[in-house]
């Protein structure tokens, strides 16, 4: 019996590689810091993420700009930690000045 012939198999190592490029996404999030959010918002925005804007992990940049462009359809916890770091952030760029 092969290991591709097991649907179930097959369904368990695609949720791996989700949570693989997941781990990296965050991993890049963490790593810049203009798109770096706090470890809550990784917590709370990473399904969010995976089902809005799977398409454009790992690209960091769009990753943002889709979650921003899809605010409407975040969870709820996710809307109020984004809300939060992203007005921080342009706290931050505001201040610079």
């Amino acid at each position: 019996m092969s290991v591709s012939s097991n649907p179930r198999r097959s369904s368990g190592l695609v949720k791996v590689a989700l949570a693989i490029a997941c781990i990296t996404a965050v991993t890049a999030l963490s790593s810049r810091a203009s798109f770096a959010f706090s470890a809550e918002a990784q917590q709370m925005c990473t399904g969010d993420a995976f089902r809005l804007c799977a398409s454009d992990i790992p690209d960091v940049a769009a990753v943002t700009a889709c979650m921003v462009r899809n605010r409407s359809s975040l969870s709820q916890s996710c809307r109020v930690v984004l809300d939060r770091e992203v007005s921080k952030k342009a706290g931050k760029v505001a201040g610079a000045d």
